[in-house]
């Protein structure tokens, strides 16, 4: 069977490696170290720094095809990975645009898809280049790092130009940070699309999800969406889909969106598993773990029909208190469906340590059930 390497040690690795052993197909990761979420489970787990060339040309040898848990491999590595003859999926050319949000910015618009008023705030005069912005588009503005965010982090609302918000712009500048602009949105909601697409060209997508965010941190997951009319799910499906087959990705990619009033615009792109695909792993027919391990290794994908009318995934954070298990026995005692999934991580207050997922047929009660096992992995009997 081929080999698939992973670079990152991570919670996806970790579930992408339960796939694995389904399918089959031996999972070799990347780890940055033995104590990395992945590297607790997966057998060829090899310790390195996947930001070192080195480290990551090691690695490769023996894959018959390398992909990733994130995306902050440097494109130029993922390139050389390339010319030694190890395929990678996404490869350097697609994954720039999940890696730069002002190169996924420009392409997106350059294909037309509906995206915010964004800019480049030049390093020359920026408070007054944010002005003229704000003039044009309107306060609050979103001020976004180009590369490395995640989870809100990299991502800053400034609601005028005042003291704190030039102090910020001038850390940022200080620190080297290059910066974006973009018009705040007055969105309705927030939407998310997973499809797959693999070498060959096959394409594959789930339903459109609901997600919910607390402090830049997805929190909750609704599958399908709900109210969400037939025509708009057709469209955001088209739209993902195109958006694959024009950036050339292989694997998954997660297309998080805006419902607005006027419809819908696309927010970020991940080029990966995603937490907005996590309630597939009992959600539907395929899990987005297997799906992506199928379209990296070119086989046909799976299907990617619902197991249940509705889904309800909900992020599990740390708490004050260390001791989780004794709490996941409450939440197993108490709802037997519920299913429980812990990422083998320390916790810590806000850090993401696992997840939840519902299912069942009313919403109200599925979210519910999904909320109460969340909140009680994180406080117990204390209320949020």
């Amino acid at each position: 069977m081929p080999v698939v390497g992973m670079a990152g040690g991570g919670q996806l690795a970790r579930m992408t490696q339960q796939a694995a052993i389904a399918l089959g197909v031996p999972l070799r990761v990347l780890a940055g170290s033995a104590g990395d979420s992945a590297a607790k489970v997966v057998a060829d787990a090899r310790i390195g720094d996947d930001r070192s060339l080195d480290d990551l040309l090691a690695f490769a040898k023996g894959c018959d095809v390398v992909t990733f848990d994130h995306e902050h491999v440097p494109g130029p590595h993922i390139q050389k990975v390339e010319r030694s003859g190890v395929p990678c999926r996404p490869d350097a050319a697609a994954l720039a645009h999940a890696q730069d949000k002002l190169v996924m910015r420009d392409r997106l618009s350059a294909l037309g898809v509906p995206c915010p008023a964004y800019a480049h705030v030049p390093p020359a005069a920026p408070l007054a280049f944010l002005e003229a912005f704000a003039e044009e588009h309107g306060w609050p503005l979103v001020i976004k790092a180009t590369r490395g965010g995640y989870d809100g982090k990299g991502v800053w609302i400034a609601e005028a130009l005042d003291r704190e918000t030039a102090e910020m712009v001038g850390r940022l500048r200080t620190e080297g940070v290059d910066l974006m602009v973009e018009r705040h949105v007055p969105f309705r909601r927030e939407l998310a699309a997973l499809v797959a697409r693999s070498p060959y060209g096959q394409g594959a997508a789930y339903p459109i999800v609901e997600t919910v965010q607390e402090g830049g941190i997805c929190t909750e997951v609704i599958a399908p969406a709900p109210g969400l009319d037939e025509d708009t799910a057709a469209e955001a499906q088209r739209l993902a889909l195109g958006v694959a087959d024009s950036l050339g990705v292989t694997g998954l990619l997660a297309v998080e969106l805006f419902e607005t009033r006027d419809g819908l615009l696309v927010n970020e792109l991940a080029m990966r598993p995603h937490n907005s695909g996590h309630w597939t792993i009992e959600g539907a027919r395929t899990s987005q773990f297997e799906q992506h391990l199928r379209a990296v290794l070119d086989l046909p994908l799976g299907s990617t029909e619902p197991t249940a009318p509705c889904t309800v995934m909900a992020n599990v954070l740390g708490g004050d208190d260390p001791d989780v298990y004794r709490r996941y026995i409450h939440v197993m005692a108490h709802d037997p469906a519920v299913k429980v999934h812990l990422y083998g991580k320390d916790v810590r207050p806000g850090r993401k340590i696992g997840h939840v997922t519902a299912l069942g047929r009313d919403l109200d009660e599925v979210r519910e059930r999904a909320r109460h096992a969340a909140d009680y992995l994180r406080w117990g009997e204390k209320k949020r």
